[in-house]
């Protein structure tokens, strides 16, 4: 959860109220908020040669972004503890009745499509007001915005800029202009190159980078604005001088575009002459001809039965105690005129988390408060669950397994895709893995079609220990599905690996040979089996031949020719390849790094259902 630090004398001001503070940890319990530390007694900083004031740092649920700085939490307790009437957001067209306009061009839909904005007018700053307005926006960024991959905020002093406004892409020697606290004018690649070591800016920079358009917010003479997602012009920026504040918001998710841009004007309007009112920016598209007026602050009608709300928390309460009790979290609520076991709720701007009645439900559980809640029994029926098949299964599997003495490893599900496919010697045909769009790092790229790769990489961090090594893992492999409305499946995978001064073929094979022993299939000898014909992975069907399993040569890369095999089987008619064994060839041994040889099993266990 993220931990917001605040001035511990100016939050006690805004409550109108001095707590100790156990009382204050009480309070942010009741509200589900929770108090981290309270630094009055601890070493403080020294800040432009002054002690920093004592702070309470509050931990924040990951879903409560209206929270994420000193005005959200100070409004918010504020209302729980009924101190200040709900806050009235208001839309306030300009005197002259003509909005500013941002004007999207269609070069940005190559890039970053999406754009927004609002305006605060008159709005006064302290310096403690700024410095909350700056935290919110990296708050933001590093949280619901994904490091700024999502939606990136750019804030601006308006009187120094002119619209109508517009949102273009450009190549990067075509943008022009000198960025924030600096004094070189510099274009696109430029700019690129001097951030490249920032510690603050440096993280962002691959967002735009290789893309052959930048995106660009430019004013009616030309002046740019800003470089989203980089950084802001000099030219614009705000100070505590600024009493007009222009917000330009793009992003590559529409929803949490609109989810920020109304986080970050109601939250900061409180600061404007007339409090609350924000004026509202025209979003004129190009490409499809739609014209939008941005933020909408109207707030969503949900409605929650009276019934489920009372289930859930063990009360008998009437419709109106509830409607109370929801008003202390912010809400606007009424009974229904047409049904009685409903309530009609109106969310406010700021509560994009609130999706569904179970979250409204909790609201009131907190405004009721959890404490008071009458202890009850969850269920008075007892039931007994039962394992999947499958996980039964494999239980079984690892348990005869680790009898025969072998040691369980649990690897990481991701691995690279060299890891994957080029260093076992296999090509990706791009229908069979399932990749990740935006890897953390290379090494969590795809996720793994095979259990090998795992059981290699562990041997290779583990070569310290004395020969043989043998190591097993029963767990899942992912493939594409198309036909599946998730696009995937997963399937149940047993592995082993032999890591020796000797190849283990014979040893692998043993182990085969008693897992499948134990699951009660027959061995079929070279007759009983195919008559030599060849069988790839899809199911064929032949009743006249007995059930059982039986293996045959085959020569994949993977493997060192001549010294593996495939394992086919029988069941109820239909015949399947499962999997495979076999000593690794050379270059699969070099590639993780591994001096000895090594022997690999790999069988699919869907199959035995």
């Amino acid at each position: 959860m993220p931990t917001i630090n605040v001035d511990k004398a100016e939050l006690y001001k805004a409550l109108a109220q001095e707590y100790t503070t156990e009382e204050f940890e009480t309070l942010c319990f009741e509200f589900g908020i929770e108090l981290d530390e309270d630094t009055t007694n601890s070493e403080r900083p020294i800040i432009n040669g002054k002690q920093e004031a004592p702070q309470l740092k509050i931990e924040i649920p990951a879903n409560r972004y209206d929270m994420l700085c000193f005005e959200g939490i100070a409004l918010m307790l504020n209302i729980f503890r009924e101190k200040t009437p709900l806050p009235n957001y208001r839309l306030v067209a300009p005197k002259s009745g003509k909005l500013q306009t941002i004007t999207i061009h269609p070069e940005t839909m190559k890039v970053r499509p999406y754009v927004s904005g609002a305006i605060l007018r008159n709005v006064t700053f302290t310096q403690e007001a700024y410095d909350s307005f700056i935290a919110l926006q990296d708050k933001l960024h590093q949280n619901l915005a994904r490091q700024r991959t999502l939606v990136s905020i750019g804030t601006h002093d308006l009187d120094t800029l002119k619209g109508p406004f517009t949102y273009e892409a450009l190549p990067p020697k075509e943008i022009s202009f000198i960025p924030l606290n600096q004094t070189k004018k510099m274009n696109g690649e430029e700019l690129m190159q001097f951030y490249e070591n920032d510690k603050h800016l440096g993280k962002y920079l691959h967002i735009i980078r290789d893309s052959p358009v930048y995106p660009v917010i430019f004013d009616s003479q030309k002046t740019v604005c800003s470089l989203p997602p980089i950084i802001n012009s000099d030219h614009s920026k705000i100070s505590l001088k600024t009493k007009n504040v222009f917000m330009e918001i793009t992003a590559t998710d529409r929803t949490k575009l609109e989810i920020v841009n109304n986080i970050m004007v109601s939250m900061f309007s409180q600061y404007c002459a007339e409090p609350f009112t924000i004026e509202p920016v025209k979003i004129i598209s190009e490409h499809n001809g739609e014209t939008r007026q941005t933020p909408n602050l109207k707030p969503r009608l949900a409605e929650v039965e009276v019934d489920y709300v009372n289930s859930c928390c063990g009360l008998e309460a009437k419709p109106q105690q509830i409607c109370d009790w929801l008003t202390k979290m912010c809400y606007t609520a009424k009974p229904s005129s047409k049904d009685e076991n409903i309530i009609e709720v109106l969310v406010p701007p700021t509560r994009a988390d609130v999706l569904h009645q179970c979250d409204i439900m909790e609201d009131v559980a907190i405004a009721y408060g959890f404490n008071r809640l009458p202890r009850t029994s969850p269920n008075k029926a007892s039931t007994i669950a039962q394992p999947l098949m499958i996980n039964k299964l494999g239980d079984i599997v690892r348990m005869e397994a680790a009898m025969a003495g072998w040691s369980e490893v649990m690897p990481l599900i991701l691995c690279s895709h060299d890891e994957n496919f080029g260093w076992l010697n296999r090509t990706d045909d791009g229908k069979t893995a399932v990749k990740l769009a935006n890897p953390k790092t290379a090494e969590y790229q795809v996720v793994r079609t095979s259990l090998l790769p795992g059981l290699l990489k562990t041997i290779r961090e583990n070569k310290k220990h004395s020969v043989p090594i043998k190591v097993f893992e029963v767990s899942d492999v992912a493939f594409k599905d198309l036909a599946l409305e998730r696009k995937s499946r997963n399937e149940r995978h047993f592995a082993a690996a032999w890591y020796g001064k000797t190849s283990g073929f014979e040893v692998v094979h043993g182990l085969l040979d008693r897992v499948l022993l134990m699951l009660k299939t027959a061995f079929l000898t070279h007759e009983e089996g195919l008559e030599g014909k060849k069988l790839d992975y899809e199911v064929k069907e032949d009743p006249s031949k007995p059930d059982g399993y039986w293996i045959e040569e085959i020569d994949e890369p993977t493997f060192f020719s001549g010294h593996a095999a495939a394992i086919y089987l029988r069941h109820n008619g239909k015949q399947v390849r499962i999997g495979e064994f076999g000593i690794l060839h050379p270059t699969v041994l070099d590639k993780f790094e591994l001096r000895y040889p090594v022997s690999t099993l790999e069988i699919n266990l869907e199959v035995f259902l």
